[in-house]
């Protein structure tokens, strides 16, 4: 995050670039779209991530729900681990 070395904040405040991305789930009821958010701290967060990413919306409702996430170094290995999360489990519409 280039930009931030101007911007003095206190890594309280989790200062934080996002990114957004798309993608769809096949489902045999019709397609779901689920838009994930990356987030990429300026200085990394209480957990020490530097990358974040989470989806809009659960998966696995009707045993036990989570929203899928991810997390790592680079933005490529948070996205790819929320995607995978997304893939694995069912998305069962209420």
């Amino acid at each position: 995050m280039s930009d931030s070395s101007f911007i003095s904040a206190h890594p309280s405040e989790e200062l934080a670039r996002l990114h957004y991305y798309s993608i769809k789930k096949n489902q045999p009821d019709g397609d779901v779209e689920f838009i994930i958010t990356v987030y990429e701290y300026a200085e990394r967060n209480k957990q020490f991530m530097k990358f974040y990413a989470c989806a809009d919306k659960a998966v696995n409702q009707k045993s036990a729900a989570f929203i899928p996430f991810g997390w790592g170094e680079t933005l490529t290995i948070a996205l790819n681990q929320c995607v995978k999360e997304i893939r694995r489990h069912p998305y069962e519409a209420e």
